[in-house]
């Protein structure tokens, strides 16, 4: 196991494209963190959707709600690569137990991951926490709450890399999987959850959707004030978010690792 997983370490830092999208998450989340942050500082207090802890909790969790379409995609194209270019057969000859090498991708993943989410991280706040702190009421960053949402979201982006590479497993079409991420994080979940959030019924059910669930392990959402919105304890969020990788992975492993590999 342990070769097998520093052959798969070296193969996914050894590319370009991974570094190329830190640095792109890093910008987009410094310019959405500073847009979003404005809607909060530059309006009279009165007007203001959230204030306080509330707006700062709110401006920090973009780098979930906003950026976790990057390591998700980093995490598939760990997987879809090898598709896409024919690596898969050398890989598996290297290491033909098709199970250890699945488990080598998903844990190889998560030092790149968790290095995206300190970059995400650390854009957000440089985003969002100088107008804040000049025109709103103040950036937080000495509240233990905003910290330990701070620290998690890092957690956050490392098991998003982790689901990447299980769904890339699943899907192992690189551009398919691409598109499906791209539509999921960008339209198909945020509508679903304001949808769900209008219905009494149904509104407990969006902190079960990926994005909830890992909202609900930072305790924030740009989705509204938290104490509106359903969020699950954190230990129950890691283990939604564990349990999407987990089936993501076994059926993959029982549909696109399990063919003849030529």
């Amino acid at each position: 196991m342990r070769a097998a997983l520093v052959a798969e370490y070296r193969k996914l830092v050894t590319t370009r494209m991974w570094w190329i999208l830190l640095l792109v998450m890093g910008c987009y989340l410094v310019f959405i963190a500073a847009i979003i942050s404005a809607t909060f500082a530059l309006v009279p207090q009165e007007d203001a959707p959230l204030v306080g802890e509330d707006a700062a909790r709110a401006v920090y969790s973009v780098v979930n709600s906003v950026g976790y379409v990057f390591p998700l995609v980093v995490g598939s194209l760990a997987m879809t690569t090898e598709f896409r270019y024919q690596t898969i057969t050398q890989s598996l000859l290297v290491e033909p137990d098709r199970t250890t090498f699945l488990l080598a991708k998903l844990v190889s993943v998560l030092p790149v991951g968790l290095l995206l989410g300190v970059v995400g991280v650390l854009a957000t706040v440089a985003g969002g926490a100088p107008l804040l702190e000049l025109e709103g009421d103040g950036a937080m960053l000495g509240d233990a709450d905003v910290l330990s949402g701070l620290l998690l979201g890092v957690v956050v982006v490392a098991l998003w890399a982790m689901i990447g590479v299980a769904f890339g497993a699943l899907v192992s079409n690189q551009i398919a999987a691409i598109v499906i991420i791209l539509a999921f994080t960008q339209f198909v979940e945020p509508v679903a959850r304001l949808v769900l959030s209008q219905v009494d019924a149904l509104s407990a059910v969006s902190a079960y959707l990926p994005g909830g669930a890992a909202d609900s392990l930072i305790g924030a959402t740009f989705f509204g004030d938290p104490a509106s919105v359903d969020l699950l304890p954190r230990w129950a969020a890691v283990l939604v978010m564990l349990a999407y990788a987990a089936a993501f992975a076994i059926a993959g492993r029982l549909t696109t690792l399990r063919r003849d590999i030529g």
